[in-house]
């Protein structure tokens, strides 16, 4: 039997980056769902918030995101995409989950059906519980079969997978000479008060997308007006989850992007508070484990390699067997593809993650001073 996914996943496997990815994925999807427009978006998988890339078809400049991400974000719909992340099916059509009657959901009432949507096909890309992708799909004629909502569920995982190697750091981005961390307040409608220097240095890296202007001359991009509205939705009760993103800049560094929601008057939700900074070395490390798909431990355990530390102080500083440390070790060579530790050290950590990282716990044998790891 045909697997009708292997001309996307060919697709998928063609492309060099991210975004190319999403246009050479849609490309062909569309011959086997037909679909008028449609948004594909990277994902943070720690928070599930929408991150660069976004690629937006047929609908104009993306001037429509913020007011799509406000409703999803902020108002009662069905299928938010924090609810997809975590169901048993990774994908859902709006008229089939709501037996034809879209306009149970607030985000087809206000937004979707005055641009003359007649349906949305919703799915998350993911591996595991860890969302790196959401898409929508629009129609404008006829609602999606269920035929085609299962194709696009069975995408979901070889997709993610594909979109998670696209985070790994290219050598060009070793070191950096970034500011310190950049500051911009807004009002409680979500408009823009200040902002300093450091901020629009920042601002000025992320890539192109959907933005949008303020009274202070930036134009924010999309995934900063998201982060401010998760911030809010927190704020408001409406999730629980982090109001924070790693946005990855048009020079292959990483910034962290977090926001919070400051308390008003009588105790109500005031202005928010975005800090848009470098990565710190925890950011980078959990970056590397999820690019590779490590495990925490495994994390832990290439951390120590890359410090030079022996088989047996890695077991020693992680109360584990030498045994354990070269299983894993093994499992961590498929992992990032390589045969030795040097090559894994090359692979992950010289040219981009190494120098940020701090160092390793010392290891103390008994009647010895701590070990030092060596350099390599």
């Amino acid at each position: 039997m045909t697997d009708r996914r292997r001309p996307v996943l060919a697709a998928a496997e063609q492309a060099a980056d991210a975004l190319e990815l999403f246009s050479r994925v849609s490309s062909r999807l569309r011959r086997l769902v037909p679909f008028h427009s449609a948004v594909w978006t990277a994902a943070d998988p720690e928070t599930g918030l929408i991150t660069a890339p976004m690629l937006v078809e047929n609908l104009g400049s993306g001037e429509g995101c913020a007011a799509y991400w406000k409703s999803e974000l902020l108002e009662e719909n069905v299928l938010p995409f924090r609810d997809l992340a975590r169901a048993s099916v990774p994908a859902a059509g709006l008229r089939a989950t709501t037996g034809d009657l879209p306009a149970r959901s607030a985000r087809f009432r206000r937004l979707l059906q005055d641009q003359g949507v007649h349906d949305e096909l919703r799915a998350v890309l993911r591996i595991g519980d860890r969302p790196w992708g959401l898409v929508s799909l629009f129609r404008t004629t006829d609602a999606f079969r269920p035929q085609e909502t299962a194709l696009l569920a069975d995408l979901s995982r070889p997709l993610a997978e594909r979109l998670r190697t696209f985070t790994r750091p290219p050598a060009s981005a070793r070191g950096t000479d970034s500011p310190a961390s950049g500051l911009i307040l807004f009002d409680e409608s979500g408009d823009v008060t200040s902002a300093n220097d450091e901020a629009r240095h920042h601002l000025a890296r992320l890539p192109e997308g959907p933005s949008f202007p303020t009274p202070l001359g930036l134009e924010l991009p999309i995934w900063v007006i998201g982060t401010v509205l998760q911030a809010r939705a927190v704020a408001d009760g409406w999730d629980r989850g982090s109001a924070r993103v790693r946005i990855r800049t048009t020079e292959g560094r990483w910034l962290t992007c977090h926001a919070s929601c400051l308390t008003g008057p009588g105790g109500r939700p005031g202005p928010v508070a975005l800090v848009i900074e470098p990565a710190t070395p925890a950011d980078l490390a959990a970056l590397v484990a999820e690019a590779y798909g490590l495990t925490s431990r495994e994390l832990q355990i290439t951390q120590l390699t890359a410090r030079g530390m022996t088989t047996a102080e890695i077991a020693a500083a992680l109360f584990i067997s030498p045994h354990t440390v070269r299983d894993h070790l093994k499992t961590i060579f498929i992992k990032a593809g390589v045969s030795s530790r040097g090559a894994l050290v090359a692979r992950l950590f010289t040219d981009h993650y190494w120098p940020a990282l701090p160092e390793p716990t010392p290891v103390r044998r008994h009647g010895q001073p701590p070990a030092r790891a060596r350099v390599v």
